[in-house]
């Protein structure tokens, strides 16, 4: 989407840096931000290592349970659903998981 408009507000210094703060809190752009504030979504923090070395090995887990529950249906020797159920717990986990520390929420004002 191509935006054509450009908007200038004015802002004391202890504003612009908080806007600034705020921002670099949650890896967007300044625009970004103001963007998602007024559709009406209040941004998360970019959560630390941890969350994204816990998101890898999540990932990784999920991927080897699907790998031996492909394995196990062609071999006929594992019970394949209860697998692909598990599976799909975990993937359910890790959605989750970017829903609760990436996703903004939906703010409730009455404005929008």
């Amino acid at each position: 989407m191509r935006r054509s408009y450009d908007k200038h507000i004015r802002l004391t210094k202890e504003e612009r840096d908080d806007w600034q703060h705020k921002a670099a809190m949650t890896c967007l752009n300044e625009s970004s931000l103001i963007r998602l504030l007024m559709k009406g979504y209040a941004p998360k923090e970019k959560p630390d290592e941890r969350f994204f070395e816990a998101m890898r090995e999540l990932s990784a887990i999920g991927n080897n349970i699907n790998q031996l529950a492909a394995k196990a249906n062609s071999l006929g020797f594992v019970d394949a659903p209860m697998l692909y159920r598990e599976a799909e717990r975990w993937h359910k986990f890790q959605a989750d998981i970017e829903s609760v520390f990436l996703r903004p929420d939906k703010l409730d004002l009455k404005w929008q």
